[in-house]
């Protein structure tokens, strides 16, 4: 049985101190600067046979994938079920450096991803088989645009009430210039309530991931704290506008 965080229905009512009024304070308007010429981007071909080789992979079980960051919220693919999952070994992470989609280049944020070590749980998605492949070329467009990116992908054990399931997982275990490493939460903090970018905010990628996991019952305790310290940043921010956000 997945432990610890409850199931769907079941939550703690404590209010979010990040609401819908202090993310709408974070958001601006910018300008896409383009993919950064020091990755090397993927090409066509090489995304084909990487969809390939997944879907070779995955012959013979259902193809499950395991959201614990936007996917949960915003998924590009089709799915036939869901459940509440874990995996151990595992931990989210704000360490992924963006100066594109949530951040610019004058003030980089920071995206999920996994790092070893601990428990995570998130979401198991099933994906409708009837297209498998399709689903899984979908996915890489949208989760991988560089040959460094698409290293991160693994397969992982995942538990759930009903029993493990093998599934996909995006940006495990990143490397390189871009990955940062034992931030303190609090500067971390200040980071998510700054950076904004042409897809929307650090802040709003934050309440709107802690407010789907929430309604999953899952609450992690790590980002829990995390929206309380980005909610008091985004009012010392804006005292002098009047917000109070409460």
């Amino acid at each position: 049985m997945i432990e610890d965080d409850g199931v769907k229905g079941v939550v703690d009512q404590s209010r979010m101190d990040l609401t819908d009024e202090l993310v709408a304070l974070s958001l601006r308007n910018e300008i896409d600067p383009g993919p950064d010429p020091q990755h090397i981007p993927i090409t066509e071909v090489e995304l084909d046979e990487l969809a390939l080789r997944l879907h070779e992979e995955s012959q013979g079980d259902a193809l499950w994938v395991f959201a614990y960051g936007s996917l949960i919220w915003k998924p590009d693919f089709d799915a036939v079920e869901a459940r509440v999952a874990a995996v151990k070994g595992w931990h989210r992470s704000f360490c992924l450096r963006m100066t594109r989609w949530r951040g610019s280049l004058t003030q980089p944020g920071l995206m999920l991803a996994l790092k070893r070590g601990g428990y995570c749980k998130g979401v198991a998605f099933r994906l409708d088989d009837s297209d498998r492949l399709g689903q899984i070329k979908r996915m890489l467009r949208r989760e991988i645009g560089t040959i460094e990116a698409a290293a991160t992908i693994r397969w992982a054990r995942a538990q759930t009430d009903q029993g493990p399931v093998r599934a996909l997982v995006f940006w495990a275990d990143p490397k390189g210039s871009y990955v940062t490493s034992k931030l303190p939460l609090e500067t971390v903090a200040g980071i998510l309530a700054r950076a904004c970018g042409p897809r929307g905010s650090c802040a709003e990628y934050l309440y709107l991931t802690v407010k789907h996991l929430e309604a999953w019952g899952i609450r992690d305790l790590n980002l829990w704290r995390l929206q309380k310290l980005v909610a008091g940043e985004l009012r010392a921010i804006h005292a002098s506008e009047g917000v109070a956000g409460g």
